[in-house]
C-alpha cells in the first residue's frame, strides 16, 4: 500500500515537470527547434535609454530584442566601447533563396549591406531602440576582438548626423554676428525713436501742402476746362463761318475760272491767227515785206537827200538841179 502511494505521488510530481517543461516550451522566450541569432553591434556614443529588452526593429518591424550591454576600456588607447548583444528571431523574418542553397546567416547579410542604428523610441520616456537596415554604400567600422559574436556595423542616426552639423556650426561666431546685429538694430531702433517724429511731421505738412496743391491744381483744371469750352465754341462757329464763306468765294472762283478760260481760248486762237500770218506761204506775210522793202528804200533816199542836205543846205530852197 505504501509503496502504490510512492508510485502515484512519483507519477504526479513527474507529470508535473513535464506539464511545466512545456509550458516553457510554449510560453517562454525559448525555441529548441528554431533557436534565434546572436549578434553583436559596438557604440562608441552614449545609448542613453537602451536597455536589455529594448526592441531590434527592422524598418520598423519587430525582429529580437537586446540581451546584453557591457563596457569594453582599453587602457593603451584610453577608449571605451559598449558591445551590445542582440538577438534575432529567425521566425521573424523569411529570405528568399534558391532552393539547394545555404541559408544566409548573419555575417552574409553584414556583408551585403546590414547596419544597425540607434534611435529614439519615445521622446516622452526617453526609450531607444536599434533598427536595422541594409546601406552597402556606408563605410563598415569593425572593432575586432572585442567580442566573439558576429558585429553588425552601425551607421549614425539622424539625431547624431544633427548633432554633428551642429559641433560643426561656428556657434561662437554666429552667437558674436547675433549679438552685433542686435546692437545694431537698438542703435537703430534709438536713431528711428529720435528722427521719426520730426519725420511724422514733416510728412503731415507735406501732405497738407500736397492736399492744397491739388485743390489749387483742380481750380486751374476747372477754369482751364471752361476757357477749352468757349474756345471751343469760338472754333466751332468760325468753322461755320469758314464754310459759308469758302461756298460764297466758290461762286466766285467759278466764274473767274470761267473767265480765265474763255481769255486763254483767245490768247489761243489769237497766236493761230499770228502762225498764220507768219507763214512763208501767206499772202499777208508778202505784202508786209513788199511794203517793208519800200520802206527800206525810201528810208535809202532820205538818207541821201540828208547827206545832201548836210553838204548844201540851200537845197533845201532851191531843189536839186538837173
Amino acid at each position: 500500500m505504501n509503496a502504490g502511494r510512492q508510485t502515484a505521488v512519483g507519477a504526479f510530481v513527474l507529470g508535473g515537470i513535464v506539464l511545466a517543461l512545456g509550458a516553457i516550451v510554449l510560453f517562454g522566450d525559448f525555441n529548441i527547434f528554431n533557436p534565434p541569432t546572436r549578434a553583436a553591434i559596438v557604440f562608441r556614443d552614449s545609448i542613453a535609454g537602451l536597455s536589455i529588452g529594448s526592441p531590434v526593429t527592422f524598418r520598423g518591424v519587430p525582429v529580437g530584442a537586446v540581451d546584453g550591454i557591457s563596457i569594453r576600456f582599453d587602457t593603451k588607447t584610453n577608449v571605451a566601447v559598449i558591445p551590445v548583444t542582440i538577438r534575432v528571431e529567425p521566425d521573424r523574418a523569411r529570405i528568399a533563396r534558391p532552393r539547394g542553397t545555404t541559408p544566409l546567416d548573419i555575417s552574409d547579410l553584414i556583408k551585403r549591406g546590414l547596419r544597425a542604428q540607434l534611435n529614439i523610441q519615445s521622446f516622452v520616456t526617453g526609450q531607444a531602440q536599434i533598427d536595422l537596415d541594409f546601406d552597402p554604400e556606408s563605410i563598415p567600422e569593425l572593432h575586432p576582438g572585442v567580442t566573439g559574436l558576429p558585429e553588425i556595423p552601425t551607421r549614425p542616426s539622424p539625431f547624431e548626423m544633427a548633432k554633428q552639423q551642429l559641433s560643426q556650426l561656428p556657434l561662437r561666431e554666429l552667437a558674436d554676428h547675433a549679438n552685433a546685429m542686435l546692437q545694431s538694430l537698438r542703435t537703430l531702433s534709438d536713431k528711428l525713436d529720435e528722427d521719426l517724429p520730426p519725420l511724422v511731421d514733416s510728412l503731415k505738412a507735406t501732405s497738407d501742402r500736397t492736399g492744397q496743391t491739388v485743390e489749387t491744381a483742380g481750380q486751374a483744371i476747372k477754369a482751364l476746362q471752361d476757357r477749352l469750352e468757349t474756345t471751343l465754341s469760338n472754333v466751332d462757329r468760325l468753322t461755320v463761318s469758314a464754310d459759308g464763306q469758302l461756298n460764297q468765294r466758290g461762286a466766285d472762283l467759278q466764274k473767274l475760272l470761267t473767265s480765265s478760260n474763255q481769255a486763254m481760248l483767245q490768247a489761243r486762237d489769237l497766236l493761230g491767227d499770228l502762225r498764220t500770218a507768219t507763214s512763208s506761204r501767206s499772202a499777208d506775210r508778202a505784202n508786209v515785206e513788199s511794203t517793208l522793202r519800200d520802206l527800206a528804200a525810201a528810208a535809202a533816199s532820205l538818207r541821201g537827200f540828208a547827206s545832201d542836205v548836210e553838204r548844201d543846205p540851200h537845197l533845201l530852197l532851191t531843189g536839186r538841179r538837173p
